[in-house]
């Protein structure tokens, strides 16, 4: 699946033509120009709120950032401009690593501790793990909000370390036939391919839109290919101004080969080999997963509405190691409700709303033990591998979880915002051993956590120029579904040696505008954490497929976070997004002053955009970390991972050709083919190190009619 340049110069060429042909005006049609947008409502704090008027730091991602990324399949594409979030993409595919403020950097795969909402459909289980994000299609995404800091009186578990909720686009008018469609290619580097078909339409009182996308590529390292196909489709009817409902269907395929961490020594002989490990055992994950969810609301009066959420969500994962081969098939429904009381007039306002949340989660699993297949070629991604007719786990998993919550919301004269929540949840797991039939040896077991989350925050608006915000919230962090299945005395049962973390943070911050000309966002935050969790693996009994959580003591976390965007002149704009991280373990004694691993103190990432003519325009970007710790134990405290600098730069031309809308865009990634490692994790052998790519080149058509 290698590029094949001459793809390239077809497509450079069709477009040119089509360039030539054209003499109408330039449309409207999506752009790369950057437009300011004040008061931009935000709906990831359970009610619209406009985004001035929120007390804690957050960030909006909208389409002048959307349109620019390169490839469109991973989130460290669309979330490279906002601070507090660090997303490790590990095969360069849609596979990502991600934490807010550190909460979840550790975590083997999935988001930990960070609430997913698409469309109003909540993504995270009952314990608050997310499985991933490879339902989503970053190219029909039209808006992304981001909640930073502890959450969870809004989402619990799952909400303790921010919200990630992405709204993707609905149907528009016009288009030929009465409605639209949208054909996206794209192809680069390492064999990558994308392809993207959309329809969308509006009549009265509905719009609809349906895509279908096609992606995969060989990766830039040794057996680490990939591909997914996704399909999503998205309703919003207005039966009439009391009564809305969204109704989304989704539907993934996702796979991925696993390369493996590589020891120091290995990358400097080849960075882009696998692990010796890699391809004999054939390492890979497989994701099959159809979620239907439906989301309304109901005004009852000008005083009193009811917002409700219902969702089915069924899934099936494979993963291969180097020991076992582990198979999951998930059933998961769930639903929420929250009513809301609105009183005051024009100049005191208040808002009260109480709702709960409800969630279930069945889970059939099995392990076999893995095979050494010594004569296998890495020859595509095909999925055949070896195993041993030995189950090693049977057992079934469920889950159910009960959230119940009150928010309050002051608003005094259009100046002054006070909010404060309060949410109780209760978790309970149950998992029944079918492997061993002697009650002695039986792995089945529960788990059962429970907590009371609380969130003060305030913001006064002294000026459009300047609005001066501050809160204090506690987290709530328990053991997610991969932690409690991960255990390390055997391979079924629950691990029982982990416990909830839980977490207190105050920030204070601002965040003002200068009409179109300056955008800014400066957040301070400290927060402490109690039963900290750590990773680690047991070598070499378990294999590569095995890693486990335990709490590791305290930890307290410092950080600075800084957003801006600059418009200085009409056709410039600038963006810029910088984080700092003081992150270490406060206790036990053994821990004290030790880095969280995977911490850089330093993260800058700086967008250029510069708007040359109406059709043509040009972007440079700029990735930097600094360096970050490995390790989580005091003998390896002192082994870390040196930063890196990287720049980016792109180029996007816009035409129309008779009633079509087209643009075809070049990116180039790490011009300067700096040598860098993407991610780090804790592993007893040393195979800590996950190399990143160097230059990288792709090229994307968009042509809508």
């Amino acid at each position: 699946m290698k590029t094949n340049i001459k793809y390239l110069f077809i497509l450079l060429c069709f477009a040119a033509q089509f360039a030539y042909s054209s003499d109408k005006p330039e449309s409207n049609a999506d752009t790369m120009t950057y437009k300011q947008k004040q008061d931009i409502i935000v709906n990831a704090t359970r009610l619209p709120i406009p985004s001035k008027e929120i007390s804690m730091s957050s960030s909006v991602v909208l389409q002048n950032q959307l349109n620019t990324v390169p490839r469109g399949i991973g989130a460290e594409e669309a979330l490279s401009l906002v601070p507090g979030v660090r997303i490790d993409n590990q095969a360069n595919g849609s596979r990502v690593h991600m934490s807010i403020r550190g909460q979840g950097i550790l975590t083997e795969r999935g988001l930990r501790g960070i609430n997913v909402i698409i469309d109003g459909t909540p993504f995270n289980d009952p314990s608050g793990f997310a499985q991933d994000l490879f339902d989503v299609d970053w190219m029909t995404v039209d808006k992304i909000e981001v909640l930073r800091g502890p959450a969870a009186s809004y989402y619990g578990g799952g909400g303790a370390a921010g919200v990630l909720n992405i709204i993707t686009k609905s149907g528009q008018e016009g288009g030929c036939g009465g409605f639209n469609k949208e054909i996206n290619f794209g192809i680069g580097s390492e064999g990558f391919m994308k392809a993207l078909t959309q329809v969308d339409g509006k009549t009265e009182n509905m719009d609809y839109r349906v895509s279908f996308s096609k992606m995969g590529g060989d990766g830039y390292r040794d057996h680490s290919a990939f591909w997914g196909n996704n399909f999503s489709e998205k309703i919003n009817w207005k039966a009439s101004d009391k009564f809305k409902i969204t109704q989304i269907f989704m539907a993934t395929d996702y796979f991925n080969q696993n390369a493996e961490g590589l020891s120091i020594d290995q990358v400097a002989q080849n960075p882009e080999q696998a692990n010796p490990d890699a391809v004999p055992f054939n390492e890979y994950q497989k994701t099959n997963r159809i979620t239907n969810g439906v989301n309304g609301f109901l005004k009852l009066s000008d005083m009193h509405d009811l917002q409700f959420n219902s969702f089915l969500r069924w899934s099936k994962y494979k993963e291969t190691s180097n020991k076992a081969a582990q198979y999951r098939e998930y059933k998961s429904p769930g639903g929420s409700l929250q009513y809301n009381l609105h009183l005051g007039n024009e100049s005191v306002k208040h808002n009260i709303s109480a709702g709960t949340d409800f969630r279930w989660q069945s889970i059939v699993e099995h392990k076999f033990r893995s095979l050494n297949d010594t004569t296998r070629k890495d020859d595509g991604t095909d999925e055949k591998n070896l195993e041993a007719p030995i189950l090693l786990a049977n057992q079934t998993i469920d889950q159910n979880m009960f959230g119940a919550y009150l928010f309050y919301n002051l608003s005094l004269w259009d100046k002054l915002n006070f909010n404060a929540s309060l949410r109780y949840d209760k978790l309970h797991n149950e998992l029944s051993d079918k492997l061993n039939t002697v009650d002695s040896l039986k792995l089945s077991g529960s788990a059962d956590f429970d907590k009371v989350t609380e969130k003060i925050g305030v913001i006064y608006s002294f000026a459009d120029e300047f609005n001066l915000y501050a809160n204090w919230g506690t987290g709530f962090i328990p053991p997610s579904t991969e932690e409690l299945a991960s255990n390390p005395l055997s391979f079924g049962g629950f691990n029982k040696n982990i416990a909830p973390a839980t977490s207190s943070s105050e920030e204070i911050g601002f965040r003002g505008y200068f009409g179109n000309f300056l955008t800014y966002d400066i957040t301070g935050f400290y927060m402490t954490t109690d039963k900290d969790f750590f990773r680690f693996k047991l070598y070499p009994a378990r294999g590569n497929q095995e890693v486990f959580y335990g709490n590791a003591g305290s930890s307290k976390r410092l950080g600075l976070e800084t957003f801006i965007a600059l418009h200085p002149v009409e056709k410039l704009n600038v963006q810029l997004a910088y984080t700092f991280s003081n992150f270490k373990y406060d206790s036990p004694d053994s821990l004290k002053d030790i880095w969280v691993p995977n911490s850089p103190q330093h993260q800058l990432n700086i967008d250029i955009d510069y708007e040359v003519t109406n059709n043509l325009t040009v972007g440079i970007t700029s990735e930097m970390q600094s360096k970050w710790y490995i390790y989580t134990d005091v003998i390896h405290k002192d082994i870390s991972q040196e930063g890196f600098n990287m720049i980016g730069a792109r180029i996007q031309y816009k035409f129309n050709f008779s009633r079509w809308d087209a643009a075809i865009s070049l990116n180039g990634r790490n011009l300067g083919d700096a040598k860098y490692i993407a991610f780090t994790e804790p592993d007893p052998d040393g195979n800590c190190y996950h190399p990143g790519p160097g230059r990288e080149f792709f090229c994307n058509f968009k042509i809508k009619f």
